[in-house]
């Protein structure tokens, strides 16, 4: 869902509060840089395959896994795989997740997707050592991860043939990955939750700046685009000045300048904070100050200060690093992006937040300056090959909040076989049910207190709880009947 990619690298199979795509590049990393509490840290190892679709290639690499059986009732509970996404796995940290473990008596594990991390199959991460890098090779990697603890649980316990019953849990890109992991092997879980899941590729993804300014509301939405406006001119004028104003004179291509400056707007709502950023803001209108300082001091002090986003994550040259580092997370997304689903935040055709600037040019040019000739994110390939928004799986919940951009690449209309609710209050953002109101620090145990709507976000958990009972009691008959 580093689905505006804020460090794509800002949650039972579920994404560890490590894949929330953030506005653009820097949302899956925060949270997994938090200092939030883990359930664990102790890290395990489980040898991977690299090519899932090659007959003859059976290299390996080591992939990093994380297990909790603290809550686990050992004869016949649950396992909840919770899918970490875009960026490194630190553990398994403590949000909502730990609360329906101990309700459900489960498991939980959770694998560091191939790439990010400490899960790498290279060490230097040219474009062609990126071939490997695919949400299609990463359902394989959970599948094969699956039956391989399930086998090792067995083994620990001296039993043969038994299967626990499985649910998988992800959000933002993880969400996504949770989804489609109930699509292509519905016999490995029992259901899945898609916590802001973001199913559906989209190229040009113009309904995300325009939900920015929808959440902001119009008092809010004017301002911004005021400062938008103010920012194009001075750009032009002195883009020198300008830049250092915001500390970001790394930031050469002015593009990549402007993107920060939108995901840092975006950020405020997708992570619940919208009174960070529309306090100060028309607060300084009616004061009449200068709005371009006043934005300036909102990302130096909030954005880069608090939330602990890095100018350094929208630098097309830091983007080109393939030596493999702690901050290799922002290059292997926007590999990701440029291949497979794009999410392309550009600016709507009127009565945008973002400059105009940043346009479907600008981010081809992003693919091509990275990564090479040739690479090109086949949208239409991907929606074929997983159905967006018209997903023809079963037992799949789909939850999002009502104030996050993301939505509009999730399922929002409910079918029988998977429900999707929104949940609405002023802060509601992205993964909202597993991780609580704001995300910025993260909440443990995904409390709801903060909500302005507590209600709201209570209710849609005991939705999850009624079908999370309901298809593990299903999964569980089947296997008594079988067995």
């Amino acid at each position: 869902m580093k689905l505006a990619l804020v460090s794509i690298g800002f949650l039972l199979l579920l994404i560890d509060v490590c894949n929330a795509l953030s506005t653009s590049r820097v949302f899956e990393q925060l949270l997994s840089n938090s200092n939030s509490k883990y359930l664990t840290r102790d890290e395990h190892w489980f040898n991977q395959t690299l090519d899932h679709f090659s007959p003859f290639d059976h290299r390996k690499f080591g992939q990093r896994y994380y297990e909790y059986l603290d809550e686990f009732r050992h004869s016949d509970g649950p396992i909840f795989l919770k899918i970490c996404g875009e960026s490194a796995c630190g553990g398994i940290q403590n949000d909502y997740i730990s609360v329906l473990a101990k309700k459900f008596g489960a498991a939980v594990v959770t694998l560091e997707h191939r790439y990010y991390g400490k899960s790498s199959p290279f060490k230097s991460l040219t474009t062609k050592n990126l071939q490997f890098l695919s949400s299609k090779q990463a359902l394989f990697d959970l599948a094969a991860f699956r039956q391989f603890y399930q086998e090792s649980l067995n083994s620990k316990r001296n039993r043969t043939n038994v299967e626990n019953p499985w649910f998988v849990f992800g959000v933002s890109y993880a969400g996504a990955l949770s989804a489609w992991f109930r699509l292509k092997f519905p016999h490995l879980t029992c259901g899945s939750l898609a916590s802001s899941g973001v199913v559906l590729a989209v190229y040009n993804f113009t309904e995300f700046d325009q939900q920015v300014g929808e959440s902001a509301g119009p008092e809010c939405k004017a301002v911004l685009q005021e400062v938008t406006q103010l920012v194009d001119k001075a750009l032009a004028s002195d883009a020198k000045a300008l830049k250092n104003t915001f500390g970001a004179n790394e930031l050469k291509i002015d593009g990549d300048f402007l993107y920060f400056l939108a995901d840092a707007a975006a950020i405020a709502f997708q992570y619940g904070n919208p009174d960070k950023l529309c306090i100060p803001m028309t607060e300084a209108k009616k004061a009449g100050d200068d709005l371009v300082n006043a934005y300036a001091k909102y990302i130096k002090e909030y954005y880069v200060g608090s939330f602990g986003a890095e100018v350094q994550t929208y630098n097309q040259e830091n983007l080109k690093n393939t030596t493999l580092s702690d901050s290799s997370g922002d290059r292997l997304w926007w590999f990701q992006v440029c291949t497979e689903v794009a999410y392309f935040q550009v600016a709507p055709a009127n009565d945008s937040i973002r400059s105009s600037k940043v346009d479907t040019r600008y981010h081809l040019d992003l693919c091509k300056n990275v990564f090479g000739e040739g690479v090109y994110p086949l949208v239409d390939a991907t929606n074929l090959y997983y159905g967006g928004t018209d997903i023809a799986g079963s037992k799949i919940v789909f939850t999002n909040g009502s104030q996050d951009p993301w939505r509009h690449a999730s399922k929002q209309v409910s079918s029988s076989s998977m429900p999707s609710y929104i949940i609405s209050c002023e802060n509601c953002g992205h993964g909202t049910d597993l991780r609580g109101c704001p995300q910025s620090p993260l909440v443990p145990e995904g409390n709801s207190e903060k909500c302005s709507s507590p209600d709201a976000v209570n209710k849609v958990r005991q939705k999850m709880i009624e079908h999370i009972d309901l298809w593990l009691s299903e999964c569980q008959t089947v296997n008594r009947c079988s067995s």
